[in-house]
Order: C-alpha cells, then structure tokens, then sequence
C-alpha cells in the first residue's frame, strides 16, 4: 500500500501558538499511550515466558524422582562377585543326631569369623538382646558363646569399625543391660518403635558387614540361640551386590528409628531396589547361577521395587511342582496377637490349594515346646486330615520337640526349634519370621530367595543342602506325627 504525502498549511503567528499548543497535548498523551502499551507487552512477555518455562522444564523436575526410580529398577540385575554361600545352624546341647547326619557349620563360629574379618562397619538388625547369664539370671557354661559375641562387638569402636545396632524397644531391665554396654562402647543404636508405628514389632534377625558380608536367619541376639535353640541361618561373603540391597531394608529401619519418626510413603528412591520375585539378582553362588532376592514386611516398610515377604512365600508354594517342605517354629492360619484375633488363611489356602489341584507333597515340620499355644494343633490337625492316599491329597504334618535335661528345663525360653525356612524341588527360602498373619501384616521381617534351577547337573544346590536338613529332622528321632498323639500335653513332652 503507498501512503500520500500531506502538508500542513501555512498559518498566520495566532493560529501558530494554539496549533503549537495543540500538538504538545496530542503529544504527551501519545507518550502515556506508547508507556501503557510498552507495560502491557513487557507483561504479556512475562507471562508468555513463565508459561513456556512450566511447559517444557517444570514436568523435568517434576519427573526426577520418578525417572531416578525407574533407573534403579531398570538397571542390569546381575552381579559379578564371587560370592560364597555357607549354610549354618545352632544345634542345641544334648540334641543328637545318627552318625552320617547332615552337619553344617555353627552360627556362633559364623558370626566370629563376621566380626574377627570386619573392617569398617557392622549393622545389625535385631529383636532383643540377651547374650549373657545375668540377662537371663542363669548361671551356666553354655553362656559362653553368646558372652563372647558380645565382648567382640564391645571392640568393634577401639578397631576403628562403626557398630549401628536397630532393635525393637525393649520389654524388660533384662533387655537393656547389653544396649546399654553397646551404647558405652561407642556403637550407635536406634530403638525402632514398631509398635507405634505399625502395631508390631522388629523381629527381623540380620548382619551386614562392610557393605560385603552379611548373615540372615533365625537367631536372635542371644546367647541361648547359640547353644539352647535350634536355630538356622544363612552367611554369605563377597557378595557385596547383595549386602547392599540387604543394607537397604537396614537403612528403612534406622531411619524410622529416629524420634517422632513416621513411616515415608513413598519411600525415597534410594530405598528402592530392581531384585525381586520377578527380577531376581543374577549371581553366581559357590560358583553356581544363581537367582537370588530379599524379601521384606511388613509392606509399609519396604521400597519400591521389593516383593512383600508373604508374596514371596505365596509365589514360591505356587510354583512348586514337587513338593513344599516348610519347617518353622509356629504355624496358624490366624492373627494371634490381634484383639479380637482373626481368621488368616492366606498361606493355609495356598498351601492345601497345592495339595488339591496339582498334587504336591506337602510337609510341615512345626515346634513344639511349653509356650506352643493350643489353637495351633488343631489347624494343624486340620490340614493332616487332608492326607488321602487313593486321592493323591500327599499332606504330612509332624512336631519337633528339643529334649530337655532337669537342668536344661530351668532356662527360660529354651529347647526349642526355631527355625524359620521352606524348601522346594526348585527354591531354597530362608526366614525370619514365624508363619502366622501377624508376622506379615505388622511385624518387621525379612526372608533370603535363592533359586538354582538354571545350573542342571550341579553336584550340590543350595534348595539340595536345604532339603537335606529338612529330611533329617523329619526322619529323625525327635519328630512325629501329629495323628498319633492324642493330645496336646503328650504332644509336648515326649
């Protein structure tokens, strides 16, 4: 478009001064209108700018958390240290077995050999402690072990190895003499109050040493667990892939441990952990494939990415071809310690669902001492009763009783079997936890899933090791039936 040239007229000296006039107001509003509309732009920019920034970098920020957590979960599972696998147990004073009886390394010798080769930090996670004789007002030689377990951990500091302890509040002046000597010694020991936070308690039984080695099991920090209670448990060395993942569920206790604490929901993403029932840790064993995972519960307190310990359990009955042998110290398809107690039949279904529909040979090996509660022979019972040869219902239950001399049936708490495991034709599961639904709805636990299947022809597995324990407590002298006892009492003290 072309624009016209026009001119002003020429104009006599009066009508000059008012023009003059004129055209100065025309220009100053001009100039308000020109700072009104540079205002406006200014401001229109601004908020053009702050709706580009939201669009394209805030959802970035937005998505660190979540981005770092699929990282974690998407990252390579295997492992490459040589890692070796040692099971061990704690078989009580005057608990013998037939000569060419399956035998494994101590506990106690076990956790020395931990603490004698630890360089740099111990944590332990644990229920209670009792490790000496006047923790349980006795006076007997057995004592010892537990006492010097104690007195190496009293010099961890002096070594220049950090000790972080995490245990549930104690119960009783009797459970506060070895916290409170660990704490002089210089250890750092946080009371984790699970019953406030979950309505539970931490019953979980675990070491880790120098992010490298770590034992898991069912012994509690205890001197009876050493040499009155039959105990069984898992050491692992050189496999620091895996001591790190363990770590994680120890640093989920220590930080509830704080005062005031309450439980993150979610958990932060360096909790989480790519290992689980479906992404199993790849690592080699004694030399052998292996795929390995930790479990947890309760579920509030795991991480993303870790399989709840009762889905663990639940997975490993359902995928059983063969057979389930399970040994632990209690079994009840119950919740005991809920007021008003409730029916819990998550595992008990599984496991006669086994029987019933795929023909499994199912086997339960259960304790029996003078603190068993009545209730749970009778759904033990209950289940033996399934057993139906023509049918092929292939369900066996039997009680294991430690015997006890006169003097031996004075310490407290003793001449039990606690062991806490499953194992199949394929999967060797080792616990901390009791199988009934308290253990798994509240209460801090943890469980170890190895799995060697992969490795056909391997001389000796670790589900093999695992079942020949299994095999020579059932077939031995101080197991029976439960259909051939006719009470309660009997059942106990024979």
């Amino acid at each position: 478009m072309k624009f016209t040239a026009q001119y002003k007229p020429i104009l006599f000296p009066e009508e000059t001064d008012n023009t003059v006039l004129q055209h100065g107001l025309q220009l100053e509003k001009a100039r308000k209108y020109h700072r009104c509309a540079l205002f406006i732009a200014v401001l229109l920019t601004l908020l053009l700018c702050v709706m580009v920034f939201q669009l394209f970098f805030f959802p970035i920020f937005l998505s660190t958390s979540q981005t770092t957590t699929e990282i974690i979960l998407g990252q390579d599972v295997g492992c490459d240290d040589p890692c070796s696998f040692v099971l061990v147990e704690s078989i009580p004073e005057g608990l013998v077995y037939d000569a060419n009886s399956t035998i494994n390394p101590s506990i106690f010798q076990s956790w020395l050999n931990l603490l004698t080769n630890a360089k740099s930090s111990v944590d332990i996670a644990s229920f209670y402690w009792t490790m000496t004789n006047n923790d349980t007002k006795t006076h007997v030689s057995s004592a010892g072990q537990g006492e010097l377990i104690l007195q190496e951990l009293l010099k961890l500091k002096q070594r220049g190895v950090s000790l972080r302890v995490a245990v549930n509040p104690p119960n009783s002046p009797q459970q506060q003499s070895d916290i409170s000597a660990l704490k002089s010694s210089g250890a750092d020991v946080r009371v984790v109050n699970m019953p406030i936070l979950t309505g539970g308690v931490l019953h979980t039984k675990f070491w880790v040493i120098d992010d490298k080695h770590f034992y898991i099991g069912s012994a509690n920090m205890d001197w009876r667990s050493l040499t009155q209670v039959k105990e069984l448990g898992a050491t692992i060395y050189n496999c620091s892939c895996l001591a790190q993942d363990l770590d994680k569920i120890f640093e989920s206790y220590w930080t509830v441990g704080l005062p005031n604490a309450t439980i993150p929901s979610p958990w932060p993403v360096n909790f989480s952990t790519p290992y689980n029932k479906d992404t199993p840790m790849q690592i080699k064993l004694n030399g052998t494939e292996s795929q390995v995972y930790l479990s947890s519960s309760p579920p509030p307190l795991s991480g993303e990415g870790r399989t709840d310990d009762l889905q663990s359990i639940v997975s490993i009955i359902d995928t059983a071809k063969k057979f389930v042998y399970i040994s632990v110290m209690d079994y009840s398809p119950t919740e005991e310690f809920s007021h008003p107690r409730r029916y819990w039949p998550d595992i008990d279904n599984h496991l006669r669902k086994a029987v019933f529909e795929r023909h499994v040979n199912v086997r339960l090996l259960i304790s029996c001492w003078k603190n068993s509660r009545p209730s749970m022979f009778t759904f033990l019972r209950s289940l033996a009763a399934l057993y139906n040869n023509k049918s092929h219902y292939d369900i066996e239950v039997k009680i294991f009783v430690v015997p006890a001399s006169a003097e031996q049936k004075k310490i407290p708490y003793a001449r039990v079997n606690h062991n806490k495991y499953m194992v199949t034709e394929a999967v060797a599961y080792i616990g901390t936890s009791n199988w009934s639904g308290d253990y798994f709805l509240n209460t801090a636990g943890t469980a170890l899933v190895v799995n060697q299947t992969k490795s056909a022809g391997t001389s000796e597995t670790i589900q093999m090791k695992l079942q020949a324990v299994f095999e020579r407590d059932w077939y031995s002298n101080y197991s029976r039936t439960i259909s051939t006892l006719s009470s309660w009492t009997e059942t106990c003290t024979f």
